[in-house]
Protein backbone atom coordinates (compact mmCIF):
# COMPACT_ATOMS: atom_id res chain seq x y z
CA UNK A 1 0.00 0.00 0.00
CA UNK A 2 2.65 2.70 1.30
CA UNK A 3 5.43 1.78 -1.12
CA UNK A 4 4.08 3.61 -3.94
CA UNK A 5 5.70 6.79 -2.46
CA UNK A 6 9.52 4.88 -3.30
CA UNK A 7 8.13 5.59 -7.46
CA UNK A 8 6.93 8.80 -6.76
CA UNK A 9 9.95 9.78 -4.45
CA UNK A 10 12.31 8.42 -7.74
CA UNK A 11 10.10 10.67 -10.02
CA UNK A 12 12.18 13.64 -8.32
CA UNK A 13 15.35 12.37 -9.46
CA UNK A 14 15.18 14.25 -12.99
CA UNK A 15 14.59 17.53 -11.38
CA UNK A 16 16.38 17.28 -8.69
CA UNK A 17 19.40 16.12 -10.92
CA UNK A 18 18.75 19.01 -12.84
CA UNK A 19 19.66 21.68 -9.91
CA UNK A 20 21.79 20.19 -8.41
CA UNK A 21 24.03 20.20 -11.84
CA UNK A 22 22.96 23.29 -12.84
CA UNK A 23 22.59 27.01 -11.67
CA UNK A 24 20.35 27.80 -9.10
CA UNK A 25 18.37 30.75 -7.87
CA UNK A 26 19.42 31.08 -4.05
CA UNK A 27 16.76 33.28 -1.76
CA UNK A 28 17.38 33.19 2.14
CA UNK A 29 14.85 31.80 5.00
CA UNK A 30 17.54 33.13 7.32
CA UNK A 31 21.09 34.51 7.32
CA UNK A 32 22.00 30.99 6.91
CA UNK A 33 19.39 28.97 5.47
CA UNK A 34 19.27 28.65 2.26
CA UNK A 35 16.44 27.91 -0.33
CA UNK A 36 16.56 27.61 -4.24
CA UNK A 37 13.57 27.21 -6.76
CA UNK A 38 14.66 23.78 -6.90
CA UNK A 39 13.41 23.21 -3.24
CA UNK A 40 10.29 24.38 -4.16
CA UNK A 41 9.41 22.89 -7.47
CA UNK A 42 10.12 19.10 -6.02
CA UNK A 43 8.04 19.90 -3.47
CA UNK A 44 5.57 20.94 -5.67
CA UNK A 45 5.58 17.78 -7.74
CA UNK A 46 5.63 15.54 -4.59
CA UNK A 47 2.54 17.08 -3.25
CA UNK A 48 0.64 16.32 -6.47
CA UNK A 49 1.77 12.52 -6.78
CA UNK A 50 1.18 12.15 -3.05
CA UNK A 51 -2.45 13.76 -3.21
CA UNK A 52 -3.63 11.58 -6.05
CA UNK A 53 -1.76 8.40 -4.35
CA UNK A 54 -2.86 9.36 0.01
CA UNK A 55 -6.38 11.85 -0.51
CA UNK A 56 -7.08 11.36 3.01
CA UNK A 57 -3.69 12.57 4.35
CA UNK A 58 -2.76 15.94 4.89
CA UNK A 59 0.33 17.19 3.39
CA UNK A 60 3.35 18.82 5.41
CA UNK A 61 6.02 20.15 3.22
CA UNK A 62 9.00 21.89 4.40
CA UNK A 63 8.43 25.13 1.67
CA UNK A 64 4.79 25.41 0.98
CA UNK A 65 3.70 24.69 4.66
CA UNK A 66 1.32 27.33 7.05
CA UNK A 67 2.64 26.00 9.83
CA UNK A 68 3.52 22.81 11.45
CA UNK A 69 0.52 20.89 12.55
CA UNK A 70 0.81 17.25 13.57
CA UNK A 71 -2.93 15.54 11.83
CA UNK A 72 -4.04 12.20 12.44
CA UNK A 73 -2.62 11.12 8.65
CA UNK A 74 0.33 13.04 8.09
CA UNK A 75 2.58 13.02 4.99
CA UNK A 76 5.71 14.96 6.07
CA UNK A 77 7.74 16.14 2.85
CA UNK A 78 11.32 17.14 2.67
CA UNK A 79 12.01 18.39 -1.15
CA UNK A 80 15.39 18.42 -0.59
CA UNK A 81 17.15 17.64 2.85
CA UNK A 82 20.05 19.46 2.31
CA UNK A 83 20.40 22.70 0.58
CA UNK A 84 23.31 23.90 1.09
CA UNK A 85 25.09 20.44 0.34
CA UNK A 86 22.49 20.81 -2.93
CA UNK A 87 24.15 24.08 -3.17
CA UNK A 88 27.60 23.33 -3.31
CA UNK A 89 27.29 20.22 -4.83
CA UNK A 90 27.98 17.91 -1.76
CA UNK A 91 26.07 15.07 -2.73
CA UNK A 92 24.51 14.25 0.46
CA UNK A 93 21.57 15.81 -0.11
CA UNK A 94 17.67 13.55 -0.45
CA UNK A 95 14.62 13.67 -0.92
CA UNK A 96 12.40 12.50 2.54
CA UNK A 97 8.62 11.29 2.72
CA UNK A 98 7.70 10.19 5.97
CA UNK A 99 3.71 8.61 6.24
CA UNK A 100 2.01 8.65 9.81
CA UNK A 101 -0.66 7.91 11.27
CA UNK A 102 -2.42 8.02 14.85
CA UNK A 103 0.96 9.03 16.08
CA UNK A 104 3.09 6.56 14.90
CA UNK A 105 5.71 6.52 11.44
CA UNK A 106 3.55 3.73 8.98
CA UNK A 107 5.96 4.23 6.48
CA UNK A 108 9.44 6.79 5.11
CA UNK A 109 11.02 7.02 1.89
CA UNK A 110 14.92 8.92 1.76
CA UNK A 111 16.18 8.87 -1.89
CA UNK A 112 19.72 10.26 -2.85
CA UNK A 113 19.34 11.33 -6.48
CA UNK A 114 23.06 12.08 -6.84
CA UNK A 115 23.94 8.65 -5.47
CA UNK A 116 20.93 7.03 -6.71
CA UNK A 117 20.41 5.22 -3.07
CA UNK A 118 16.64 4.49 -2.33
CA UNK A 119 16.23 3.88 1.78
CA UNK A 120 12.74 2.74 2.33
CA UNK A 121 10.94 1.12 5.54
CA UNK A 122 7.36 0.24 6.34
CA UNK A 123 6.13 -0.65 9.76
CA UNK A 124 6.45 -4.08 11.13
CA UNK A 125 8.29 -4.94 7.43
CA UNK A 126 12.03 -3.91 8.06
CA UNK A 127 14.18 -1.51 6.38
CA UNK A 128 15.91 -1.89 2.50
CA UNK A 129 18.35 0.61 0.64
CA UNK A 130 17.86 -0.15 -3.23
CA UNK A 131 16.43 -3.61 -1.94
CA UNK A 132 18.74 -4.89 0.33
CA UNK A 133 17.84 -5.41 3.93
CA UNK A 134 19.55 -3.05 6.48
CA UNK A 135 20.52 -3.55 9.93
CA UNK A 136 22.77 -1.57 12.27
CA UNK A 137 25.82 -1.31 13.28
CA UNK A 138 26.89 -4.25 15.77
CA UNK A 139 29.36 -1.64 17.78
CA UNK A 140 29.05 -2.28 21.47
CA UNK A 141 30.84 0.94 23.04
CA UNK A 142 31.24 4.77 22.12
CA UNK A 143 35.14 4.01 22.08
CA UNK A 144 33.87 2.03 18.59
CA UNK A 145 31.27 4.49 17.44
CA UNK A 146 31.15 7.14 14.78
CA UNK A 147 28.62 9.52 15.78
CA UNK A 148 26.97 12.29 13.38
CA UNK A 149 25.43 15.77 14.63
CA UNK A 150 24.24 18.54 12.76
CA UNK A 151 24.17 22.45 13.17
CA UNK A 152 21.21 24.51 13.98
CA UNK A 153 20.37 27.51 11.51
CA UNK A 154 20.32 29.61 15.20
CA UNK A 155 23.86 29.23 15.22
CA UNK A 156 24.34 32.54 13.83
CA UNK A 157 22.60 33.87 16.88
CA UNK A 158 25.08 32.12 19.30
CA UNK A 159 22.57 31.48 22.10
CA UNK A 160 21.87 28.69 23.53
CA UNK A 161 21.59 26.18 20.74
CA UNK A 162 24.92 27.28 19.77
CA UNK A 163 26.25 26.57 22.74
CA UNK A 164 24.67 23.24 23.43
CA UNK A 165 26.08 22.16 20.05
CA UNK A 166 29.78 22.94 21.25
CA UNK A 167 29.09 21.73 24.61
CA UNK A 168 27.57 18.40 23.40
CA UNK A 169 30.63 17.95 20.87
CA UNK A 170 33.03 18.49 23.76
CA UNK A 171 31.53 16.13 25.89
CA UNK A 172 31.18 13.27 23.34
CA UNK A 173 34.40 13.63 21.42
CA UNK A 174 37.00 11.92 23.46
CA UNK A 175 34.75 8.78 24.24
CA UNK A 176 34.00 8.26 20.29
CA UNK A 177 35.93 7.01 17.61
CA UNK A 178 35.30 10.06 15.75
CA UNK A 179 32.25 12.84 14.99
CA UNK A 180 30.78 13.44 11.20
CA UNK A 181 28.65 16.67 10.14
CA UNK A 182 27.27 15.95 6.95
CA UNK A 183 24.72 18.39 6.32
CA UNK A 184 21.36 16.16 6.14
CA UNK A 185 19.73 14.88 9.00
CA UNK A 186 17.72 12.63 7.25
CA UNK A 187 20.99 10.69 5.48
CA UNK A 188 22.72 10.66 9.08
CA UNK A 189 19.59 8.42 9.93
CA UNK A 190 19.77 6.24 7.21
CA UNK A 191 23.70 5.71 7.83
CA UNK A 192 22.17 4.51 11.64
CA UNK A 193 20.22 2.29 9.83
CA UNK A 194 22.70 0.81 7.49
CA UNK A 195 25.11 0.93 10.14
CA UNK A 196 27.79 3.45 8.26
CA UNK A 197 27.03 5.52 11.68
CA UNK A 198 26.40 3.98 15.18
CA UNK A 199 24.44 7.09 16.44
CA UNK A 200 22.93 10.79 15.85
CA UNK A 201 21.92 13.31 17.40
CA UNK A 202 20.38 16.92 16.83
CA UNK A 203 19.04 19.85 17.93
CA UNK A 204 15.91 21.84 16.85
CA UNK A 205 14.81 19.75 13.62
CA UNK A 206 11.62 19.95 11.76
CA UNK A 207 8.97 16.87 11.74
CA UNK A 208 9.76 16.84 7.85
CA UNK A 209 13.75 16.42 8.83
CA UNK A 210 13.21 13.06 10.61
CA UNK A 211 9.75 12.09 9.87
CA UNK A 212 10.95 9.10 7.80
CA UNK A 213 14.80 8.48 8.74
CA UNK A 214 13.64 7.85 12.48
CA UNK A 215 11.60 4.59 11.01
CA UNK A 216 14.75 3.45 8.85
CA UNK A 217 16.85 3.53 12.33
CA UNK A 218 13.69 1.07 14.48
CA UNK A 219 13.17 -0.85 11.60
CA UNK A 220 16.50 -1.96 10.87
CA UNK A 221 17.07 -2.61 14.39
CA UNK A 222 17.97 0.85 16.24
CA UNK A 223 16.49 2.94 18.66
CA UNK A 224 15.34 6.45 18.77
CA UNK A 225 14.88 8.86 21.78
CA UNK A 226 14.61 12.23 22.93
CA UNK A 227 17.90 13.53 24.96
CA UNK A 228 16.88 11.82 28.46
CA UNK A 229 15.92 8.28 26.63
CA UNK A 230 12.28 8.67 26.80
CA UNK A 231 10.06 8.83 23.86
CA UNK A 232 10.76 11.31 20.78
CA UNK A 233 7.78 13.45 20.10
CA UNK A 234 7.68 15.97 17.28
CA UNK A 235 7.96 18.96 19.98
CA UNK A 236 11.12 17.88 21.68
CA UNK A 237 14.55 19.36 20.64
CA UNK A 238 16.79 16.81 20.64
CA UNK A 239 16.18 13.46 18.92
CA UNK A 240 18.72 10.97 19.57
CA UNK A 241 19.27 8.33 17.13
CA UNK A 242 21.84 4.84 17.53
CA UNK A 243 22.34 1.29 16.74
CA UNK A 244 20.14 0.68 20.31
CA UNK A 245 23.79 -0.90 21.99
CA UNK A 246 24.88 2.29 22.58
CA UNK A 247 22.29 4.20 23.22
CA UNK A 248 22.67 4.43 27.12
CA UNK A 249 25.54 5.65 26.86
CA UNK A 250 25.07 8.15 24.25
CA UNK A 251 21.69 9.66 26.22
CA UNK A 252 24.14 9.36 29.80
CA UNK A 253 26.58 12.42 27.84
CA UNK A 254 23.54 14.20 26.12
CA UNK A 255 20.87 14.27 28.73
CA UNK A 256 22.27 16.87 31.22
CA UNK A 257 23.44 19.46 28.03
CA UNK A 258 19.83 21.04 28.07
Amino acid sequence: MYDVIKTIARSAAPLFLEGYNHAKTITYKSAVDLVTEYDVKVELLLKEKLSAAFPEHTLVGEETNEGITHPDKAIYIDPIDGTTNFVHGIPFCAVSIGIWEGGEAVAGVVYNPVLDELFYAEKGRGATCNGKVLRVSEAQTLEKSLVATGFPYTKIEQGEDFRWVMKSMETLLPYTRDIRRLGSAAMDLCYVARGTFEGFYEVNLKPWDVAAGILLVTEAGGEVSRRDGGAYTFDERVVVASNGRIHGSLVEKLSDLL
